[in-house]
């Protein structure tokens, strides 16, 4: 698993030097905006690092062409896969959303109209693209492709992807207002991180479900050949999550609270369960998906 190592190598790298000059990059920012977190420049720090480290290792490992990142596939094809899936991650989260109305883990926010609605679906909408478009070129597209050609099992490299696609979401959870700043910020970020990660009972209900996301994104990345799929359900899920997030508020103390992730306000076991139930399905329909692989990739392959 060498490109899986050189990955995670990026991963880390970058997060350590995003905490290390958190602080001073926090002290320059200040200034134009007193508004931002010294978390939230963090993150934007981690950002950059990860997108240098990850170009970096593509250009070590030759990765750096479309079909690489998952895009090989011709330009009416690949949309019309991308429109089923996004269509499609509308459609299976969406009971997801119900049944925590229903099971009283969320409730409708108090000022809930039509307007905030609107609101909600087009910001949700924003982040789904955003999210989408950026995770799974760079999970399903460049380092599972490159995991999998690295492993003579493709579902062993599917399965360590999406451990390390779970792994990931847990970077950037810990927020210090601008009072509480000081010089060791930075390393108390890093340290937050390490903490989750290493108590795993803290994190085991958002971790699954993340992971089983993973799994599922992954399986489709693979039987299908391409992103164009995967990319479309990622966004239709975090579009709907999204816009639930905004017109619903999470009830911490109601007795099914233990369903949702406190931390995330979505992502738990309700949703771990859902998505075991979905790979089932997907499961069953794998050949389906295989019919959808490019011919180059189909010849590929045999």
């Amino acid at each position: 698993m060498r490109s899986l190592l050189w990955f995670l190598l990026a991963i880390v790298a970058a997060l350590v030097l995003a905490s290390l000059v958190a602080y001073p990059a926090w002290l320059a920012v200040h200034v134009a905006h007193p508004g931002w977190r010294i978390d939230k420049v963090a993150g934007r720090l981690f950002d950059l690092f990860a997108l240098l480290g990850l170009l970096g290792v593509t250009r070590h490992l030759d990765l750096a062409n479309l079909r690489a990142w998952g895009f090989g596939l011709p330009r009416r094809a690949w949309l019309r896969q991308f429109g089923i899936g996004l269509a499609a991650g509308v459609a299976t989260m969406l009971p997801a959303t119900f049944a925590m109305l229903a099971l009283g883990v969320r409730t409708v926010a108090p000022g809930f109209s039509p307007a905030l609605l609107g609101q909600a679906l087009l910001v949700g909408l924003g982040s789904g693209l955003a999210v989408g478009l950026l995770e799974e070129p760079v999970f399903r597209g460049l380092i599972q492709g490159a995991v999998i050609r690295d492993s003579r099992r493709p579902i062993v490299g599917i399965l360590l992807v999406a451990l390390f696609f779970a792994a990931v979401h847990f970077l950037a959870q810990q927020h210090i207002a601008n009072e509480a700043v000081t010089p060791s910020s930075g390393l108390a970020i890093l340290t937050t991180v390490a903490d989750k990660l290493l108590s795993p009972e803290g994190i085991a209900d958002g971790f699954a479900a993340l992971f089983a996301v993973g799994l599922l994104l992954g399986l489709v990345a693979w039987w299908t050949g391409s992103v164009a799929l995967s990319m479309g359900l990622h966004c239709g899920w975090v579009w709907m999550m999204r816009a639930t997030l905004i017109t619903t508020h999470y009830d911490a103390h109601g007795p099914n609270a233990g369903l949702i992730y406190a931390d995330h306000g979505y992502v738990g076991w309700l949703s771990f369960a859902w998505t075991l139930v979905l790979l089932g399905v997907l499961v069953s329909n794998r050949r389906r998906l295989g019919a959808w692989r490019d011919p180059l990739v189909r010849a590929i392959r045999r």
